[in-house]
């Protein structure tokens, strides 16, 4: 089991089509939008016992996810500045998981720091910061977002991105590549189809407000 929350900033004014290679379709960092993002997945952050069935965060029981925004001056008028997850189950708070990756700062949020790090330690590209990284996620923020809530497979790199070693090929000792412990055969969209067909998520008691007041 893995979980990741990942900022993707983009550099467009607001809604905006694209046509051809400007879709990435030759080359996905030829884009508006940062592809990859920076992610905070605690299995690939260096904690394997924090998120699934039995740890910490207990999967095979209902939870609740919190995603507190902070501003540079802790109002609305400051530019976004960490993005911080927590989690409520069977009444405990629990916070995020510490990074535990040599080279990396012991942090549990997500930072421009954090992200530079990450970045560096992992070798993996700089869109994130090329693309204005959480100031420019806090500009679209600050214009308004529709919250959009899914299932769905993964017809690219069958989720792998997510739960798995990747890239495939490059080895699962490399700082960055385990991101899970499914096996690189699965997540095929096909298989995901035709096995689980019935597969179904309840989002429920939604809410938005300030720090600390929703949970």
């Amino acid at each position: 089991m893995a979980s990741a929350y990942t900022p993707h900033p983009c550099t467009s004014d607001g809604l905006e089509r694209c046509e051809g290679t400007a879709c990435g379709t030759e080359d996905r960092y030829a884009t508006v939008c940062d592809p990859d993002g920076c992610d905070f997945n605690s299995f690939r952050m260096g904690d394997k016992s924090f998120f699934g069935p039995g740890l910490t965060v207990d999967t095979n029981s209902k939870f609740t996810v919190v995603t507190q925004f902070i501003s540079s001056n802790n109002s609305t008028s400051g530019n976004l500045a960490e993005i911080r997850r927590i989690y409520v189950q069977n009444g405990r708070v629990i916070q995020n998981s510490k990074v535990n990756i040599p080279g990396m700062t012991s942090g549990d949020s997500i930072t421009d720091d954090f992200c530079d790090e990450q970045k560096q330690v992992f070798g993996d590209r700089t869109q994130f910061q090329a693309k204005g990284g959480l100031t420019e996620m806090g500009t679209a923020l600050k214009k308004g977002m529709v919250l959009v809530l899914s299932i769905w497979d993964d017809h690219t790199a069958n989720m792998l991105w997510l739960d798995s070693n990747y890239p495939v090929n490059a080895s699962a000792s490399n700082p960055g590549v385990a991101r899970g412990p499914c096996s690189t055969d699965s997540g095929k969209p096909d298989e995901v189809e035709s096995q689980h067909p019935d597969a179904q998520v309840i989002f429920s008691n939604i809410r938005v407000g300030d720090i600390d007041t929703t949970y």
